[in-house]
């Protein structure tokens, strides 16, 4: 986000919680940068699954039952990471919204992505209040889709905020990983999006997808049952060309 402007006072990170989940084994990132770069890919694939399961069906969650639902018939278990204010255009993490009664079970995820921002001082994680946009919710999800292997994430809209929600799914972790051509629509929206090392953005999410990657520097190379994918990059880093 490259800003924090702390409101109402609260400029102090919270304390820690005192029973926090482990994180699962993950790759230490220092930077939102890092973060995408590490997550980035294999969640917007995600999200394109998700997007061909749930289509355009209204939502609504039940938070004692831990669930959302679309339509009558699709039913998937949550994990709430936190709320954003149209109107004051903030974000609040699920784990400072003491005033709301979230059930603890919720907030496992939420708890987590704090403890893991604590420690590698990253403050898109740890600060509980900042001041954020639509591209910072995305980013969050993203985060928590790719960091604790969820199918996805969801920005509920409620007319007065938004609440982000990670989702598991059956219809998703079935979707074979081998999708190939989707590698090529994915990887430009994500760096359209997002800034980051156009190359270790790729390599990261090709990797997640179960490539080999047998050459890597301006030029990557990857394959995986037959198929290929080769990409090209200036001296900075940056895409010149995708192919598959």
């Amino acid at each position: 986000m490259g800003f924090f402007d702390k409101i109402f006072g609260q400029n102090e990170k919270i304390e820690q919680p005192k029973e926090t989940a482990h994180l699962p084994s993950v790759p230490t990132c220092k930077t939102e940068q890092d973060l995408i770069e590490q997550f980035g890919g294999y969640a917007f694939d995600k999200q394109i699954a998700l997007g061909e399961i749930i289509g355009d069906k209204d939502w609504n969650v039940d938070m004692g039952k831990g669930e959302i639902s679309f339509g009558a018939h699709l039913v998937f278990p949550i994990q709430v990471l936190g709320t954003f204010s149209h109107s004051s255009q903030t974000w609040l993490w699920a784990w400072a919204n003491t005033s709301s009664g979230l059930p603890e079970n919720i907030l496992k995820q939420a708890k987590q992505l704090k403890k893991y921002g604590v420690e590698n001082d990253i403050d898109l994680l740890s600060i509980n209040r900042f001041d954020a946009t639509n591209a910072d919710l995305h980013l969050i999800g993203s985060v928590a889709s790719g960091m604790f292997n969820t199918s996805g994430y969801y920005i509920a809209d409620y007319g007065e905020g938004a609440m982000l929600v990670t989702l598991q799914i059956e219809q998703i972790e079935n979707i074979p990983k081998d999708d190939h051509h989707r590698i090529l629509t994915v990887f430009p929206q994500l760096i359209s999006q997002f800034e980051m090392n156009h190359n270790l953005g790729l390599t990261n999410y090709l990797t997640a997808k179960g490539y080999h990657i047998s050459e890597n520097g301006a030029k990557l190379v990857a394959s995986k049952n037959g198929q290929t994918i080769t990409a090209e990059f200036d001296e900075l880093s940056r895409l010149t060309k995708l192919n598959g």
